[in-house]
């Protein structure tokens, strides 16, 4: 999920320390890689303009950019207020961390960084990366004390020891054949929403009804795969830390370290092919922690492909088509007046002359006001119609707020009760579905339109990626991601865009078409029909059987 932007600019600079600016940075993250000059360091308040503010870093962004940061001024007084108070970044959750003896299996990183292997008479270690300063917890839970499912089940955090980070997993086996059956790591957006509201919302074992019961999802994606559910970045979910993460590329190396201690305190799962899937600022998080995964040649990791649904990838393509979409091009009922959609062509080539200025430069200073920008622009006009953006069929639901939908607050309801808490070793006082001020962070340290889609075409020669998109969505909408997924420069290109649009139906039924799907070499392209952002959630038959049928390898080259 990601979450809604109408608070984005008038609590925009609520927790906006801490902003260091990279761009697709880190082993292997492409031709594009390098590491921005541009970060907020130390910024001394010395006036009352956002010229004195910034001091001699706004002179180096464009006058564009610069114009965007006066209406900032002007719209969100309270920002300026808090970027003049050096405003910190929120405080972590309260938290109590368990004794070492809660715990079934501890594994230092230090000690498995230590492992060396001897090949062609040369010595290297067994698998890459810094894991020194990450520590891996593991507990048994007991399927008998939730009956979220009867498989064997594992919870834990990964640990940043030097930074005091605290990522939450809950692991599940396969209902099938766990000794063979793929690995899965399912990936939430926002970015700031738990994957744990993946797991009961949408393609888990199990759901939560409005009485807080548990019932069985006969549709669930551990059918025949074995999914480990991740609350990232820090602060999201039961996940903590006393420090913060604002970039895509910094949370991929806290995943790198998670998967590669995992695999190696539970080996039996690391021969199994693995592929990581996930939704909406996903399309960020996936290419980002998929290059670092390829990055290590010596690896535990086994990654066979990667999914993503209803993605925000290519910005600068994708936002293209938000007035489509809300004007009745995108196979849906116009929600915008004429004048409305008018006005959204008309703020369109601005919007995107700010994104290819952050594309290029990859600043904070250019990006901030592209994101700022665009979204009120471009997606403003349709959340001020009331219609969810989630799915373009009707409005939210009463009393859900702004994320839409009741059942979030059922599933914050279940795991906040104590007995959950306890049978999982959660360590934090409180569970929230979507965490807003992680959201305001990655915005305002230029995440928000970092090219991401650059490090597609160097995945594309390892592994498959499927990139599907529920067609009644409206913030990662479909028409968009069809759009960047036929843009994107890579060699295999003329032969993705000249492919046949095929039907989609159930795999041996006789069930109506429910999407069309195209495909060449590694890249698959997926609308799927009746579908808002939660694919799984409003489509749950469909989504397994392509799910299972993208594991089987049936559209990979």
């Amino acid at each position: 999920m990601k979450l809604s932007t109408s608070a984005l600019v008038l609590g925009a600079a609520s927790a906006v320390a801490n902003m260091d600016q990279q761009v697709l940075g880190g082993d292997g993250a492409g031709a594009d890689a390098g590491a921005s000059d541009h970060s907020f360091e130390s910024i001394k308040p010395a006036g009352d303009s956002w010229m004195d503010m910034f001091g001699e870093k706004f002179s180096e962004i464009t006058a564009e950019a610069k114009a965007v940061w006066d209406e900032l001024a002007l719209m969100a007084p309270d920002a300026v207020h808090a970027f003049k108070q050096n405003a910190v970044p929120t405080k972590p959750k309260p938290h109590n961390r368990r004794p070492d003896s809660h715990w079934d299996h501890i594994v230092k990183g230090a000690d498995v960084q230590n492992l060396w292997v001897e090949e062609d008479g040369s010595k290297h270690r067994q698998v890459g990366g810094r894991l020194e300063n990450f520590n891996l917890r593991a507990k048994k839970v007991d399927p008998s004390k939730l009956g979220v499912d009867t498989v064997k089940q594992y919870s834990g955090y990964l640990d940043d020891e030097e930074n005091d980070k605290h990522l939450f997993y809950w692991f599940f086996e396969s209902r099938n054949d766990p000794e063979n059956d793929p690995v899965v790591l399912w990936l939430n957006g926002g970015p700031g929403c738990s994957s744990l509201t993946g797991l009961f919302l949408e393609l888990g074992p199990s759901s939560i009804n409005d009485k807080i019961e548990v019932i069985n999802n006969k549709w669930s994606w551990n059918n025949n795969a074995s999914v480990i559910f991740l609350d990232q970045p820090v602060n999201v979910g039961y996940s903590y830390s006393g420090s913060s993460v604002t970039s895509t590329v910094a949370a991929g190396k806290d995943v790198y370290a998670l998967l590669t201690l995992f695999f190696h305190q539970f080996p039996e799962y690391a021969k199994q092919d693995f592929h990581i899937a996930g939704e909406s600022y996903a399309g960020h998080y996936i290419p980002a922690f998929t290059s670092e995964i390829l990055s290590h040649k010596d690896r535990n990791i086994n990654l066979k492909s990667v999914l993503i649904g209803n993605g925000l990838t290519d910005g600068l393509t994708q936002y293209a088509y938000y007035r489509p979409m809300a004007c009745g091009d995108g196979g849906y009922p116009a929600v915008l007046t004429e004048g409305e959609c008018q006005a959204m062509d008309n703020a369109l080539p601005r919007c995107q002359g700010l994104i290819k200025s952050c594309y290029d430069s990859g600043s904070v200073w250019s990006c901030v006001p592209a994101s700022i920008y665009c979204n009120n622009a471009l997606i403003g006009p349709y959340q001020r119609t009331g219609q969810n953006v989630y799915d373009i069929r009707g409005k939210c639901e009463e009393g859900a707020g702004s994320l839409c939908y009741r059942a979030l607050g059922y599933v914050s309801d279940y795991l906040n009760q104590d007995d959950v808490i306890s049978a999982l070793g959660a360590e934090v006082s409180s569970y929230e579905s979507c965490n807003f001020d992680i959201n305001r962070n990655f915005l305002f340290a230029g995440d928000w339109f970092q090219p991401f889609h650059r490090l597609v075409p160097q995945i594309l020669e390892e592994i498959p990626v499927l990139i599907y998109a529920g067609d009644a969505d409206y913030i990662c909408n479909w028409l968009g991601n069809q759009a960047w997924t036929e843009a994107l420069e890579w060699p295999g290109k003329k032969g993705f865009n000249d492919a046949n649009l095929e039907s989609l139906t159930v795999a041996n039924g006789d069930s109506e078409e429910y999407g069309k799907v195209k495909s060449s070499g590694n890249f698959t392209f997926m609308q799927l029909y009746g579908a808002g952002h939660m694919v799984p959630m409003d489509q749950p038959e469909a989504s397994s059987d392509f799910f299972n049928r993208w594991l089987g390898g049936e559209w990979a080259a």
